[in-house]
């Protein structure tokens, strides 16, 4: 899949400092003092119901079943924190819409998505061999059930980019349809892989929504807007192409498993801020470089491992993907603000030499880190 189009897309700019200074308050709804509870800007909620409104739909029914006040939706005091739902109740919001509906995509596209269709999805990318043709089989299945969205894969020298060009107007939900999109696109994607694939950039074909504090958390801190105002149509977000070749890891049981709450339940999963996934990176990130067991972060929180392992699987991860994680996220930070030595940041990560993470970074990007960090400096100069 090819787009050889220059698609209309923003630049670097106040939009991704703005981005990435808010993510750590969208981290934690107002009010909540112990452990982060997963919410989404209540921003995301009013895209949602867009669909809902356009066809004279009882939005404030829809959002009484999901538990969800319907006062939170109001034009908000800009001098207060913005509203936040949380994430258990916006996924029970998401399933409700699509059956009242009997459309997966909210109402907000020319041709409804039928309930099924996320599974009919599922089931057709399931026996893809590798990232590369989960992607392509997943732009041919958009061809037919979505033909306002054009999706395509371009590799360029080590990046690749993916593109959702606007193939007819969008309407009123515009921004929540591009979101949604992705989102669901995306975190299929980490599924079938088993694991995260980290977003470098992506450029949204509208300005800087109000609830952009989000986008770092869902998507990329690097994330851009159009700065003049005037729309796009193509969404770009990119990625190291060699994850390309990693290989499908889910099987028909994991599916089944998968479907128990979809699709609304994609939207829990491959967050930064879920509670238990949040409470256990906390405490590996406090510890560094000491590296903790995973009986030893259950004794800290007061639970078994087993119960631990559940909880974390319940969140759609686990202790070792979270440690990954922590260390990718921290390694990625620091080769690309600092020009600290490669031995001294593996030290600091708790590798006992720079050869495992070495290792280690390849695995999870795709790339040497000496070659990663010249590739960012392209667009973030190291400090």
């Amino acid at each position: 899949m090819t787009n050889t189009d220059t698609p209309r897309t923003a630049r670097s700019g106040s939009a991704v400092s703005k981005a990435a200074s808010l993510a750590a308050s969208a981290q934690r709804p107002p009010g909540d003092t112990g452990g982060q509870r997963a919410s989404v800007a209540a921003g995301f909620v009013r895209g949602m119901l867009a669909g809902v409104s356009a066809r004279a739909g009882d939005a404030g029914e829809l959002l009484l079943r999901a538990g969800i006040d319907a006062a939170l939706l109001a034009d908000a005091d800009p001098a207060q924190t913005p509203p936040r739902v949380p994430v258990d109740r916006y996924a029970a919001l998401y399933n409700l819409i699509n059956a009242e509906l009997d459309d997966e995509g909210f109402g907000l596209f020319s041709t409804p998505l039928r309930v099924g269709s996320f599974e009919l999805l599922c089931r057709g990318v399931l026996g893809a061999p590798t990232l590369a043709e989960v992607l392509d089989r997943l732009a041919r299945y958009l061809r037919v059930l979505l033909p306002d969205v054009a999706m395509s894969l371009e590799v360029v020298g080590d990046e690749a980019r993916l593109s959702l060009r606007e193939c007819r107007p969008l309407g009123a939900g515009r921004v929540f349809a591009f979101e949604w999109l992705l989102r669901l696109l995306h975190g299929l994607a980490c599924w079938l892989v088993a694991r995260s694939v980290p977003l470098d950039t992506v450029s949204f074909p509208y300005p800087v929504p109000a609830h952009v504090a989000d986008y770092a958390l869902i998507y990329t801190a690097r994330s851009r807007f159009v700065e003049d105002g005037v729309p796009g149509d193509v969404l770009v977000a990119c990625f190291a192409a060699n994850l390309l070749e990693l290989p499908v890891r889910r099987d028909e049981a994991a599916l089944a498993a998968f479907l128990v709450g979809a699709p609304g339940r994609l939207t829990t999963l491959y967050r930064r801020d879920r509670e238990m996934v949040q409470r256990v990176r906390d405490r590996l990130r406090a510890a560094l470089p000491k590296s903790l067991t995973l009986a030893q972060v259950a004794q800290s929180l007061h639970l078994s491992p087993r119960t631990l392992h559940r909880r974390l699987e319940d969140e759609g991860s686990s202790f070792q993907a979270i440690k990954d994680a922590l260390r990718r996220d921290q390694a990625i930070s620091r080769l690309a603000k600092t020009r600290d030595p490669l031995a001294q940041v593996a030290a600091d990560l708790g590798y006992a030499d720079a050869s495992a993470f070495y290792r280690a970074f390849v695995g999870w990007t795709g790339e040497a880190p000496t070659h990663y960090r010249k590739r960012l400096r392209g667009n973030s100069p190291a400090r």
